[in-house]
């Protein structure tokens, strides 16, 4: 004869769970699932967002410093900046390009300016904008 504790573990009962927890798993993935999907969401749409400015920035001061050569007018550092900004993003992101001079710690630089739309679903931007600066020292 068995156990009596041997005859409840091997029983019917075994590994069942009760009627009020059926579908509890279900459930859980779901709203488990959902939440994780928003936030590796978010953190994708964060990147983009860096990624968008970081390319705005170095776009912008590699164009500063492409019209402050010898050979180069200001009129170059914009076309240089959105040369730059529509090879690595969409066009859209070249269309606002301003240039103009000033003066940073006591020295003339030259100073591009881009506005673009701020990416918030992939790369279509609403209605906010984002402003990056960059600066390069203007020979004397």
């Amino acid at each position: 004869m068995l156990p009596r504790t041997a005859g409840y573990r091997y029983g019917r009962r075994a590994g069942r769970r009760d009627d009020g927890e059926r579908g509890a798993a279900v459930v859980d993935f779901a709203l488990v699932g959902g939440l994780l999907t928003v936030i590796f969401i978010a953190i994708v749409q964060l990147a983009l967002v860096l990624h968008v400015r970081n390319t705005l920035i170095d776009a912008a001061a590699s164009g500063a410093r492409y019209g402050t050569l010898a050979d180069r007018d200001p009129q170059d550092a914009v076309a240089r900046t959105e040369e730059l900004i529509r090879g690595s993003l969409a066009d859209a992101y070249g269309s606002d390009i301003a240039v103009g001079e000033s003066t940073s710690g006591g020295v003339r630089t030259l100073e591009v300016v881009v506005r673009a739309p701020l990416p918030v679903i992939g790369l279509i931007g609403p209605a906010g904008v984002m402003e990056v600066r960059g600066h390069a020292a203007l020979p004397s």
